[in-house]
């Protein structure tokens, strides 16, 4: 009797789910029963309306591919394992929704350039003074003479809170993150994250802007609009790093400080080994560092040896990195809303080395080769580097946590603009047209 209701439990849930995740791809109707994303002619926030904001509205299509026909031929089929089913949301459906109303943002500004001083006095008191927000900022950027000189300015910044990279955890105080520069400030806002992260939204301040999609001209109303739950979300996928060191230097550590009095954060200790852990949003970069000998690279995909790396080095990326440093390697450039991993050699000492993408549910590990001549160095999204000596490991696997970055217009949209705006994607003097009189010859 227990049984038959589970059986009837889970299929009352299969067919809920079945009505809440229908794929207009799968069948003829386009009529979407909860509410998704619409093209608007006008580049703005609110080209999708805000969840239920207004009545049901038709779809264009679902990002994921239509649902795979399970039945193969007269007789085979897939093996049915309820355990291994995953429901994933459409992702032009995913839009940003508040639990409770956002009482804390952290806003990231790029450090040393004083152009960005203007817009972000204007920030945070708009934030302050029209939203009665609480502003996090880091305590270096209070320190710039610009700022703590400005007299005007004191009554804002007294009403800061403040903190320190590596030494303070906010993790658990902001609702979102608004970053004032170029990428690297969003990379940076993950950086502080190493679980969970709070809605981000990037302004275009910075050199290159891929991932910034907002301009600052009209910052009041996109703020506010963010502040409603009126957004589109993008969720940028992380990489989940381990690094395994053999202890090779005694240290002892007392109360969580080492010897050097460096705090030892995301660290363990084990017998002989030192664990790492990072959450990475562009690249995992190993490389052969200041040594004038080809890296030699082991790569490992669950458990199984797939190839040695001889050359500079081997990027693993994920589809947000696949733009950044992977692009200049010579890799594909993938959509963030595409599950993958990419691994992409730097020049390797090989004509039929080429990039390759694998499933982002696979866990990958890198190891020296045995008979490297050199060690190799390895950086995360740029930062953290370190050397990597034989016996050391790198495991990497997509993470839980990814970044959710709040949206211009839609994924799609915002993508393919920063293709053609920041890097000039498939950008050609277009061929003229046959005249008459070429025609007839």
């Amino acid at each position: 009797m227990e049984m038959n209701q589970e059986k009837l439990c889970t299929n009352k849930a299969d067919t809920s789910s079945e009505s809440a995740y229908h794929c207009s791809a799968c069948h003829d109707d386009e009529e979407w029963s909860s509410t998704s994303r619409g093209r608007a002619k006008s580049r703005s926030l609110s080209a999708s309306p805000a969840l239920g904001s207004t009545k049901e509205f038709r779809r264009t299509r679902s990002l994921h591919g239509p649902c795979p026909v399970t039945t193969f031929g007269p007789k085979a089929c897939m093996l049915q394992n309820p355990k291994t089913i995953m429901h994933i949301q459409d992702p032009a459906s995913q839009r940003l929704t508040w639990n409770k109303p956002p009482k804390s943002v952290l806003v990231i500004k790029k450090i040393r350039d004083a152009s960005l001083l203007q817009p972000f006095k204007e920030l945070c008191v708009y934030l302050t003074e029209e939203n009665n927000m609480i502003v996090y900022v880091e305590k270096k950027i209070l320190e710039d003479p610009a700022i703590a000189n400005d007299d005007n300015f004191g009554p804002v910044k007294k009403k800061f809170c403040t903190f320190r990279e590596d030494y303070d955890d906010i993790s658990n105080q902001i609702d979102f993150i608004i970053c004032l520069g170029g990428d690297g400030t969003l990379l940076y806002a993950s950086s502080l994250f190493q679980g969970s992260v709070p809605p981000v939204m990037a302004f275009h301040l910075g050199s290159l802007g891929f991932l910034t999609p907002f301009n600052f001209e009209n910052f009041q109303s996109q703020v506010t609009q963010v502040i409603e739950g009126n957004a589109a979300l993008v969720l940028r996928s992380r990489l989940k790093v381990k690094v395994v060191k053999e202890n090779r230097e005694k240290t002892t550590i007392q109360n969580g400080i080492e010897e050097n009095g460096v705090v030892s954060t995301n660290i363990e200790k084990e017998v002989g080994k030192q664990i790492m852990q990072y959450q990475v949003l562009n690249e995992v970069v190993v490389d052969r560092g200041p040594s004038s000998y080809l890296s030699n690279v082991d790569v490992f995909l669950d458990g199984h040896l797939i190839t040695t790396v001889q050359g500079d080095g081997v990027i693993v990326s994920t589809p947000t990195g696949s733009t950044a440093y992977a692009a200049a390697a010579g890799a594909s450039m993938i959509h963030p809303n595409v599950p993958a991993i990419m691994i992409t050699p730097i020049c390797p000492h090989s004509l039929s080395f080429r990039p390759i993408v694998v499933p982002a549910g696979v866990e990958l590990k890198i190891m020296l080769s045995p008979d490297a001549r050199n060690t190799a160095w390895v950086s995360f999204d740029g930062r953290k580097r370190q050397e990597i000596c034989h016996g050391d490991s790198i495991s990497i696997t997509t993470s839980c946590y990814p970044l959710p970055s709040i949206c211009f217009r839609d994924p799609v949209s915002d993508w393919f603009e920063s293709l053609a705006e920041c890097l000039h994607w498939n950008v050609r003097k277009k061929q003229n047209n046959f005249t008459v009189e070429e025609e007839e010859f």
